[in-house]
């Protein structure tokens, strides 16, 4: 399962509606992918397509798509949304990460 923080539920459905998709219809996709600082990094983006090998969570008013082997790496994780002065944007907030890099767009396991 993945959770949506309230903040990232307002900012996805924002995005979404600026990149002409419809965010009660339409998908973030979130997966992982070999690189980044830490060995691994963090995937977000839009999709209006659903594939056999996805996962399909709702949390917060938003549909998440996974595909099988980056779910692996992401249960149990947060989507949130900071706007601070260090940095704007998604975080990932994943219990299963041992050490995460400075940007916090990398992660190890």
């Amino acid at each position: 399962m993945i959770k949506v923080s309230n903040i990232a539920r307002d900012r996805v459905s924002s995005l979404m509606k600026d990149d002409g998709f419809n965010p009660i219809q339409d998908f973030v996709r979130v997966g992982v992918k070999s690189g980044g600082c830490s060995g691994l990094s963090y995937e977000l983006k839009f999709d209006s397509n659903q594939l056999n090998e996805d996962r399909l969570f709702e949390d917060n008013g938003v549909k998440i798509l996974v595909d099988k082997k980056s779910l692996l790496y992401l249960v149990g994780t947060t989507l949130d949304y900071s706007g601070g002065l260090n940095g704007k944007g998604f975080v990932f907030n994943n219990p299963n990460a041992n050490r995460t890099c400075g940007c916090g767009e990398s992660f190890s396991l």
